[in-house]
């Protein structure tokens, strides 16, 4: 190790730790001497990817643009379903590609730009998009961001899995996560300090900050230093949806995460229905907006280094504890259309409920993260992410769906307490998995 690389493996064994940086599992004695290094550029690349996300949040960012631009409010129905499906669906096509790839960091690389590409266009409509023909554009470049981010998100756990050890993994993201939320944090009390002003500069704003974070993540994925990698198994996406389908008939752990997976969507679904139900009660002014980004930043800042280090010791018990906070967090959300008129009527207790949920969706997030790069190896880890991504994918348009035409009914309220109890079934579901990082 040369002289420049100690006070990276001195950081890094604080950041982790670990009294031995060269301690690794899991991946080559080459990626070993280079993880010091790795695991910052990492770091940075995540935590510009994890800033981006939030300051175009799907939940609450994009369906303000709407607002702001008087779109349709059935177009605000597709903002969660197409942000998280187009991400989604097509990786298995994606994972095939990644497998020719010897050096796969250049596809991170090319998602972080068409994602940066598409915040820049939802910025600019911020400005000048205006009702149905702003919305529609508004849902294409949505459609072009969710593909970058699924580019991004097979070639990202494919190079984590290649250059960090187990069982440091879930502590990386759960760093990147806990400095992307000390940021949205003070984006949050900028919007409360504008309170009732007009949003559309704001919002432009926001969005050519999230061009900035994607920029920032595809500068650092790019330096990472990843050794070439086989070549071989790469796959059509028609051979791949057969291999995804055939390892879950072999491998019935893989098919009771992805079961447990589906379970776990809950949380997913019911974060925009607590915002919707929050603006439905408190209006929809700067400073509300403020407020539930504070909250959600102030989740993510203290969420992500906790479940991060217990990812690592058992992701499953994270995806069965944060699944049963989820299950909480949602009755109560149902439950603040019974309070008092002036409680029901402001933010805060919508916020509050609002950021705890976020704690809990941090916690499925980074469980199953890890889980699913764990339970793989390196032959085999780009197509269990992907099928499994592909495979939610379907599961979040047709959940989506559904819960859209149910809300004509059930509103809000009901269908946050239906996704308690899916919550409730997640939670027993990922208490049923076997450990992977033993």
């Amino acid at each position: 190790m040369s002289a420049k690389d100690i006070p990276l493996s001195r950081l890094f064994e604080r950041l982790t730790g670990d009294e031995d940086s060269r301690l690794c599992r899991d991946i080559s004695d080459e990626a070993c001497h280079e993880q010091p290094g790795n695991v910052f550029r990492h770091l940075i690349a995540a935590l510009g990817n994890k800033l981006a996300d939030e300051l175009s949040n799907a939940r609450l960012i994009l369906p303000w643009l709407m607002g702001a631009i008087g779109a349709p409010v059935w177009m605000v129905g597709l903002l969660v379903p197409i942000r998280e499906a187009g991400a989604l669906l097509p990786q298995l096509l994606i994972a095939g590609y990644i497998r020719l790839r010897a050096v796969r960091k250049w596809v991170w690389v090319a998602g972080g730009v068409i994602q940066a590409i598409g915040a820049l266009v939802l910025a600019l409509l911020a400005l000048f998009g205006h009702g149905t023909w702003g919305g529609a554009l508004v849902l294409i470049a949505l459609t072009g961001l969710s593909l970058g981010r699924g580019l991004s998100s097979v070639a990202t756990k494919d190079v984590l899995g290649k250059t960090i050890a187990k069982q440091r993994r879930g502590t990386l993201m759960g760093w990147s996560a806990s400095i992307a939320g000390a940021l949205t944090l003070i984006v949050g009390a900028v919007l409360i300090l504008l309170g009732d002003r007009p949003g559309s500069w704001a919002l432009a704003i926001l969005l050519a900050a999230a061009a900035l974070g994607w920029g920032i993540n595809a500068l650092f994925a790019a330096s990472i230093r990843e050794a070439p990698g086989a070549t071989d198994g790469g796959a059509n996406a028609w051979k791949s949806v057969k291999d995804g389908i055939g390892l879950m008939r072999r491998d019935r752990g893989f098919l009771h995460f992805n079961l447990s997976r589906a379970l776990l969507l809950s949380s997913a679904l019911a974060l925009p229905y607590l915002a919707l139900l929050g603006q439905q009660n408190s209006g929809t002014d700067l400073a509300s907006l403020g407020i539930l980004i504070v909250t959600s930043g102030l989740a993510g800042m203290i969420a992500g280094p906790i479940w991060g280090r217990l990812a690592d010791r058992s992701s499953r018990r994270v995806m069965r504890n944060s699944a049963i906070a989820a299950a909480i967090c949602c009755a109560a959300g149902a439950a603040c259309v019974w309070l008092p008129t002036p409680w029901r009527t402001s933010v805060w207790p919508y916020a509050i409920v609002y950021g705890l949920l976020m704690i809990a969706h941090a916690g499925i997030r980074l469980g199953r993260k890890t889980y699913v790069v764990d339970l793989a190896d390196s032959d085999t880890r780009a197509l269990y992410v992907a099928f499994s991504n592909t495979f939610t994918g379907v599961l979040m348009l047709v959940l989506g769906l559904a819960l859209g035409s149910l809300a004509q009914w059930f509103g809000s309220a009901g269908l946050l307490l239906l996704l308690a109890l899916l919550a409730l079934a997640a939670a027993a579901s990922a208490h049923a998995l076997r450990e992977v990082e033993r």
